[in-house]
């Protein structure tokens, strides 16, 4: 195929991806917005380019006219989560849209079956209808959900296997495996403390969350020119931040909350 048309066929699959990476995006955004705990820290997504995709054709063997109804990952979205729990959260999440505005293809659980290598992750590939000039389309994507560490490791040895041609000398695997290890050790070590991480997280939040609408009020105090209680305010808000005392910080948000109904005072 000319490059031309490599262009037009990869369009509904970065548009795929670009819509994938909104709608668990959302998610996270929607629990954040609720004070809830997401399972999603962070999306990322791409579609392959030409080259590694007629690279990979080669290998396994795929005419060019099959690749789209066979290449799983031309399409793909990477899911990061903090703890390993949280993977199968997010699977969860997947299979409770299957049937609506996505499909199940096939899942692929590589943590409790990991590979030779070490590398770990849980793969969804789904197919996924998208709206085109010509008409809709579906098409293969792949779902990447992986912790933080996994995530450290696969991006690693996939930048290894790039410079070795797949052919990663010994010695070099041998401490993959090792770091794989170590990393599966380390998300192990997470989860045993996980509540504990979760509490001083949404301590650190709500605390933060306080001092910023406290300053947010402050400031709104001083532009409707009242800056004799916006001064006094800023002055008990610098004690308690001193003192470090969250409690106290939120009873000075909701009184400074209150003075700013009082006047009226909207953004």
């Amino acid at each position: 195929m000319e490059f031309v048309e490599w262009k037009k066929i990869l369009i509904p699959y970065e548009n795929a991806v670009e819509e994938l990476k909104v709608k668990f995006k959302s998610i996270r955004s929607e629990l954040h917005a609720l004070g809830e705990y997401s399972p999603i820290e962070f999306v990322t997504g791409r579609v392959k380019k030409t080259s590694s995709i007629l690279e990979k054709a080669k290998k396994l063997d795929i005419a060019v006219e099959e690749i789209q109804e066979t290449m799983e990952d031309i399409a793909g979205i990477r899911i990061m989560c903090q703890f390993v729990e949280d993977i199968y959260t997010v699977v969860d999440y997947i299979r409770e849209r299957n049937g609506k505005d996505m499909e199940i293809f096939y899942e692929k659980d590589y943590i409790n079956n990991y590979k030779d290598s070490g590398y770990r992750s849980y793969h969804v590939v789904i197919k996924y209808p998208i709206q085109t000039a010509l008409g809709q389309k579906t098409i293969l994507a792949e779902i990447q959900i992986r912790t933080l560490a996994m995530n450290f490791w696969a991006v690693i040895e996939h930048s290894l296997k790039y410079k070795y041609k797949h052919q990663i000398p010994e010695h070099i695997n041998d401490r993959l495996k090792k770091a794989a290890d170590a990393a599966h050790k380390l998300d192990q070590e997470m989860s045993e403390i996980r509540h504990e991480i979760r509490q001083a997280q949404k301590v650190f939040e709500v605390r933060s969350n306080t001092v910023s609408d406290i300053l947010k009020n402050i400031q709104l105090l001083y532009l409707v020119d009242k800056s004799k209680e916006a001064s006094e305010f800023q002055e008990r808000f610098n004690d308690l931040w001193d003192k470090g005392d969250t409690v106290a910080l939120k009873k000075l948000a909701k009184e400074i909350s209150r003075c700013s109904e009082k006047y009226e005072v909207y953004d």
